[in-house]
């Protein structure tokens, strides 16, 4: 299980499988201050990738809980259909991107080099964390599947070697880009009867350069634009992810 420090609220205390017990610290913080639980009362929780339910909590110190009466009988919510290609963005806005990702349901992240990403942000001891983010996520959610992660760290071999495939048809990948002629919203307009895309590029702060978004134009991407203001990544992502 892993520690780390909590800014979303668990509506949901994932387990992992074929166990009865919570030794997760931040787990047993929330149950005993935020969900203000004791003995006896009844707790949400999740399957690490299986269902949802609830158990009766019959023990809790600082050091355990422990759960009888495990009943898992929801299946968490459908993943959406959709892949997100992100260009790697300070470690920081990452660790929100993931969460609210995993929040919303996306299926595949994919973060990408980029011209504007800085060389240091590879570094980042917080890319060793993704696995924690998502797991917050998911508390948030009460869900329970992983959003699957991805790295790439070379743009031009990922977009001309691997990107194509993800692209299986027409109008099915688009590419967030403030200057493009296209508006998103026009684009949902003239694709109301068709499926939504499955694949959706977004930049990091500063967006991708041109050479960027005519090289995912080249194969397969529609470039589309959400107005004239210049918006932060965590909006972009927000705003997108509503059409969904």
């Amino acid at each position: 299980m892993p520690t780390y420090l909590s800014i979303y609220k668990m509506n949901c205390i994932l387990i992992p499988k074929n166990t009865n017990k919570i030794t997760d610290q931040e787990q047993i913080k929330h149950i005993k201050e935020v969900l203000k639980s004791k003995e006896g009362d009844s707790l949400t929780i999740g399957e690490i990738g299986g269902n949802i339910g609830k158990a009766t909590i019959t023990k809790i110190d600082n050091n355990e809980v422990t759960l009888e009466n495990i009943t898992l009988d929801k299946k968490p919510p459908k993943k959406l259909d959709l892949t997100i290609v992100l260009a790697l963005s300070r470690p920081k806005v990452l660790r929100r991107l993931i969460m609210d990702m995993t929040s919303l349901g996306v299926n595949k992240l994919i973060i990408v080099n980029s011209y504007r990403t800085q060389k240091s942000y590879w570094q980042s001891p917080l890319l060793e964390r993704i696995d924690e983010f998502i797991f917050e996520g998911l508390q948030q959610a009460i869900d329970t599947v992983p959003l699957k992660v991805e790295l790439k760290k070379r743009f031009k071999p990922f977009v001309e070697d691997e990107f194509p495939a993800l692209v299986k048809e027409q109008d099915n990948a688009v590419v967030a880009h403030p200057y493009a002629l296209q508006s998103w919203k026009t684009y949902l307009k003239e694709n109301s009867n068709a499926q939504m895309p499955k694949v959706l590029c977004i930049g990091a702060e500063g967006g991708w350069i041109d050479y960027e978004v005519e090289l995912l134009c080249k194969h397969g991407c529609r470039a589309v634009s959400l107005g004239e203001r210049i918006l932060r990544t965590e909006t972009v992502v927000s705003v997108m992810l509503g059409q969904w």
